[in-house]
C-alpha cells in the first residue's frame, strides 16, 4: 500500500485529468511506442499552434479518469504506451494525430478517442480527420457566398466601361429575332 504523500499526488493527477477530459470536446488515445524525440517535438508543436492539449498518460490514471467521467468504454485500450490528444475543437486533435500516424507509418497508431461525451472508434476519428481545418472550411463558404456578387460586379464594371451601350453579342442576339420577324412580312 503506497504511503499517504504518494497517494494524495496520484488522486491530485487523477483529478486534474478528469477536469481536462471533462472538459475537452474531443479526445484520442495514440499508441506513440517507437516515435523519435524530433517526431515528438514537431508533433507537440503542431498540438499547441492548434489550441490541442497533447501529453503522454500512465493507463492507470487514464482509467481512473476515464471511469470518474463515464468512459469505462476505453479501458480496454489503456495498454503500452499511451498518450492522449485533447481540445474543444472537435476535429483538431483527429486531424492531427491521424496526419501524424499516416507520416509516421507504423510507429504511431490511434487507438480510438471521445467526442462529445461518447465513445468513437477508429473509423469516427479517420472520417473526422478527412474534415478540413475551421479556417480552411470558413474560407470555402467565403469564396462561395461571394462568387456570384464577384460575376454580378465584374459585368457591371464592363457595362460601366463601355459607356452603358449593350454588348456587340447581345445587340446580335437582339436583332436576329427582329429580322426574322420582318422577314416574313416582306413576302
Amino acid at each position: 500500500m503506497p504511503n499517504a504523500k504518494v497517494l494524495s499526488a496520484k488522486q491530485a493527477i487523477v483529478a486534474e485529468l478528469t477536469e481536462k477530459v471533462q472538459k475537452a470536446t474531443a479526445g484520442v488515445l495514440v499508441d506513440y511506442k517507437g516515435i523519435t524525440v524530433e517526431e515528438d517535438t514537431v508533433l507537440r508543436r503542431e498540438c499547441r499552434e492548434n489550441g490541442v492539449d497533447y501529453s503522454v498518460v500512465k493507463n492507470t490514471m487514464l482509467r481512473f479518469a476515464f471511469n470518474n467521467v463515464g468512459y469505462g468504454e476505453l479501458d480496454g485500450l489503456l495498454n503500452g504506451t499511451t498518450s492522449l490528444a485533447l481540445s474543444e475543437d472537435v476535429v483538431a486533435p483527429a486531424r492531427i494525430m491521424s496526419n501524424c500516424a499516416k507520416k509516421m507509418e507504423g510507429k504511431f497508431e490511434i487507438k480510438g478517442g471521445f467526442m462529445d461525451g461518447k465513445v468513437v472508434d477508429l473509423a469516427t476519428i479517420q472520417s473526422l480527420a478527412a474534415i478540413p481545418a475551421l479556417p480552411i472550411l470558413q474560407a470555402q463558404v467565403l469564396g462561395t457566398m461571394l462568387a456570384p456578387i464577384t460575376g454580378l460586379a465584374v459585368v457591371l464594371k464592363q457595362i460601366a466601361e463601355k459607356g452603358g451601350e449593350a454588348a456587340p453579342a447581345a445587340e446580335a442576339a437582339v436583332e436576329a429575332p427582329a429580322a426574322e420577324e420582318s422577314a416574313p412580312a416582306a413576302e
